[in-house]
């Protein structure tokens, strides 16, 4: 009868960001009265999000089921999946669990908004499960571009789930052991009734190259380049980048230093936790560099994305305090760049290149995330009953999607769902049955969530057609014009070289006024409405612009 029960048991997985981008990665789990989250992490910002900062998913489906809520499981310590912690922990104060450099990664962001003492964390070893409600979670280990990744296998009521996490198989990582395939085939002996896998690179053929042999690059850059200072740009995240550098400087007798806020918080905990190894005397403060000739020296430093405030574009716009960019200088990008920051990328190569200094971004990157002959590997070795290609973008995901039904998963049960979707899965069947909540929250200086889409698109407005203010003064009792209209133009058309232009618009609105106050209309809202639509049709009719108008009404 037990067998029986189980059978009817189904779970639901619900991601609430991360299937339309990389980036924003959360996923909701429930069955029964329990829910879990795996990751809580941010999306930057797209172009024509102005002013924005921050991106953070919506959690109001998880805030409306509190009382259910056991915790967040962290699969690893990247911005993309623990960014948003400290602004959605303030809504549900429920445990975080990761392993231990993940979770000293997400205290130096509660340690920045004071919230350590009210934030439960708990670190979990590899092999280790917690149970949380009617789940189980056991944290397996990974290979990623950040030590410590984890894969997760969530065992529930309804059957095991594996979430890879981000992921590559990567047989000689630069520090710990190899991604364990073992573990994952003996789950996949067991059975498995979902497994959610990573897309990133789902389009590319081939497997991902061993972080290894970036480190065999830097050295045939450092023997070739004796007599130049080095600058290496990458993710302040990838330690074990960081590590290869900093072998590659000690073996030619070189100091390194380590800039941008991100990669000396990064480096910084690492170092403590041991997952980084320097030799004594290699790194030094960036004060320390003018004791030393610039051929003795390395510096790695963020900003490989082209970020406009990350060091490597203050070097390249010339306005970093400490750091000056000469002929004599190589500059080793190593990274790609992610999809949409192509341009920015290009710009600061473009300009260190004016410096005269040389730029290098050939083989001098591997990628975190697997290929496809790794991804077939994972679903051989699991063989689950559903696939959900998750973590990447549509086209990522559906080159999965279609790759696995290579390797033997029947087309109905690849599902591709999309944030937002309720999936109910069971041995049985799985079918969408709902939709929650699930889109982005946007994060303007210390507001949250007070930019909306209404605010996004004024400034759109503003920041193409400029706003047109009009001022009048009417006479309280009568309505009588006492003063103006005046008419203030900003990011319209430069006031001085039309006058003629903005005279004519002052007629315009002048003849609005006196309609209004001729039909004895005294709602300032009608009449604000005629100089709008009156001002809008002049203007658009002679410049074929459509500026943001606001008319201002003042009582005398």
């Amino acid at each position: 009868m037990k067998g029986k029960e189980k059978k009817s048991e189904t779970v639901k997985i619900i991601p609430l960001g991360g299937l339309e981008q990389v980036g924003m990665n959360i996923t909701a789990f429930e069955c029964q009265d329990s829910i879990i989250i795996v990751d809580c992490g941010l999306a930057f910002p797209s172009d024509d999000m102005l002013g924005i900062d921050l991106v953070i998913p919506d959690v109001t489906y998880l805030k409306q089921n509190i009382d259910k809520v056991k915790g967040f499981v962290i699969t690893h310590g990247h911005e993309d999946h623990i960014g948003a912690l400290p602004y959605v922990l303030r809504e549900l104060n429920v445990p975080v669990y990761g392993t231990k450099l993940t979770i000293a990664l997400i205290e130096n962001k509660l340690k920045e908004n004071n919230m350590l003492k009210t934030t439960r964390r708990k670190v979990i070893k590899h092999g280790q499960s917690v149970n949380l409600g009617c789940f189980r979670v056991e944290f397996i280990k990974t290979n990623h571009s950040i030590a410590d990744a984890s894969a997760l296998a969530i065992f529930s009521p309804a059957g095991t789930i594996v979430h890879t996490g981000d992921f590559k198989i990567d047989y000689t990582p630069v520090f710990g052991d190899s991604i364990d395939l073992q573990r994952l085939a003996e789950l996949g002996k067991k059975g498995v009734l979902a497994l959610l896998c990573d897309s990133t690179n789902a389009i590319r053929s081939g497997f991902t190259a061993s972080e290894r042999t970036v480190g065999k690059t830097f050295d045939s850059i450092f023997a070739d380049h004796q007599n130049k200072r080095i600058i290496v740009a990458t993710f302040a995240s990838n330690v074990d980048r960081v590590q290869q550098i900093i072998n590659s400087a000690y073996k030619y007798g070189r100091k390194a230093v380590v800039e941008g806020r991100s990669m000396v918080n990064v480096i910084g905990t690492a170092s403590e936790l041991g997952y980084i190894k320097i030799p004594e005397g290699t790194l030094i403060e960036i004060e320390q560099l003018k004791n030393y000739p610039p051929e003795k020296t390395v510096l790695i430093t963020t900003g490989s994305q082209g970020e406009s405030m990350a060091a490597l574009s203050r070097m390249a716009s010339s306005i970093h305090k400490k750091v000056s960019i000469t002929p004599n200088d190589v500059i080793i990008l190593s990274s790609t760049p992610i999809p949409g920051n192509e341009k920015a990328v290009a710009k600061v190569i473009n300009e260190l290149s004016m410096k005269g200094a040389e730029v290098i971004f050939q083989d001098t990157h591997v990628s975190g995330h697997a290929c496809q002959e790794e991804i077939k590997l994972i679903y051989s070795l699991v063989h689950p009953k559903y696939s959900v290609p998750i973590h990447g973008e549509y086209r990522h995901r559906m080159a999965q999607a279609t790759m696995v039904q290579a390797v033997g998963i029947p087309k109905e049960n690849v599902l591709m769902i999309n944030s937002g979707d309720v999936l109910e899965i069971s041995e049985e069947k799985s079918q969408v049955t709902g939709h929650v909540p699930a889109g982005a929250i946007l994060v303007d200086g210390l507001g949250v969530g007070d930019v909306g889409n209404i605010v996004l698109r004024d400034r759109q407005n503003l920041a193409q057609n400029g706003i047109i203010v009009v001022v009048l003064t009417l006479e309280k009792y009568s309505n009588q014009l006492l003063a103006g209209p005046d008419i203030v133009s900003r990011g319209f058309v430069y006031v001085r070289e039309s006058e003629d232009l903005l005279e004519e618009a002052k007629r315009v609105v002048d003849e609005a006024v006196s309609d209004c106050l001729g039909r004895h209309v005294s709602d300032w809202g009608k009449i604000k409405n005629e100089i709008k639509d009156r001002l809008s049709d002049f203007l658009w009719k002679r410049m074929k612009r459509n500026p943001m108008i606001l008319p201002i009404i003042m009582e005398v």
